[in-house]
């Protein structure tokens, strides 16, 4: 993944796993859902829309990075790719479910 080549998108979606509405964020972009922690797998490059794939993600871990803070381990349930994205526990109308991500699995040795 090359982040010098980011596109910033933030924008309302609805998930295509628990079908909420999601508002952008406050600040940043996000690519996954605040309530079940569900993403698409839609980007090759944060942002840029260009894989085929569009499978859903699951959050299926997290790591704690001193730079990035929480930060979410995804699967992807179609082309099994994994990937990894900030996660959204700060923003002050939306944040992601910290009581979900704390159920999820953690690395025994953090980034």
């Amino acid at each position: 993944m090359d982040f010098s080549k980011f596109t910033h998108i933030n924008q309302a979606f609805t998930c295509m796993n628990c079908g909420r509405e999601v508002p952008p964020r406050t600040s940043g972009c996000r690519n996954h859902c605040p309530y079940c922690l569900t993403s698409r797998h839609v980007d090759i490059n944060p942002g840029d829309r260009a894989n085929n794939c569009e499978g859903l993600m699951d959050a299926v871990g997290y790591e704690l990075s001193a730079k990035k803070g929480v930060v979410l381990i995804f699967h992807c349930r179609r082309c099994q790719q994994v990937t990894r994205n900030m996660a959204a526990n700060e923003d002050p109308n939306t944040p992601d479910n910290y009581d979900l991500i704390l159920t999820l699995n953690r690395p025994l040795i953090d980034r």
